[in-house]
Order: C-alpha cells, then sequence, then structure tokens
C-alpha cells in the first residue's frame, strides 16, 4: 500500500490525519469532499440519469483537499504499533508481552 484516502466524519480533523499517516507509513489523502458516501450516491444517481457518463468519468470528479506525509523514523513507528496491538489485546482480555 502506498497511500490511504480517508473519509468521513473524523477526517477533517488535521492530527488524526497525520497520526493515521504516520502510524501507517504512507501517505494520506483526504479529499475536497469527506462524506463520500452521500457522494457515492449522488454518483451513482448521476450515472443512472445519464449526467455522468461512467463509473471512471465518477472516479475522476475525485479531488485532493489536502495530504499528510509520514513524519516520524520507523522505530517509533513499531514502538506506537505495538503499544496499539497491546491496547487492543488488553481490551479483548490478552496480553501481549
Amino acid at each position: 500500500m502506498t497511500r490511504l484516502r480517508v473519509d468521513g466524519g473524523m477526517v477533517p480533523n488535521d492530527w488524526l490525519c497525520q497520526v493515521l499517516a504516520d502510524i501507517a507509513g504512507v501517505g494520506v489523502e483526504r479529499p475536497a469532499i469527506t462524506e463520500t458516501t452521500a457522494l457515492g450516491a449522488g454518483m451513482l444517481a448521476a450515472l443512472g440519469a445519464g449526467v455522468v457518463g461512467s463509473l471512471e468519468d465518477a472516479a475522476r470528479l475525485w479531488s485532493l483537499e489536502r495530504g499528510f506525509a509520514p513524519a516520524i523514523d520507523a522505530s517509533l513507528r513499531m514502538k506506537l504499533r505495538d503499544g496499539w496491538a497491546n491496547a487492543v489485546a488488553r481490551t479483548l482480555g490478552r496480553e501481549i508481552r
């Protein structure tokens, strides 16, 4: 994976997008329209009505609002990932040593 495209109610938060880029180790791309579920429904309606010629035409309407690049080194990334995995394991009643 070389990039992660995000959408939804949380992604206008720059901090969240940066943390995702840092932890995933890939670029995060936030679209100009972050509520893509509604956009997708509208695009399918436009496709059905003949306003948009194809799914490829609809996909070309996606536009980048802002990108986030990883800004931490690999050792810190692994430490944070390990901490996350340990927190998930504890939540599930398992402990990682």
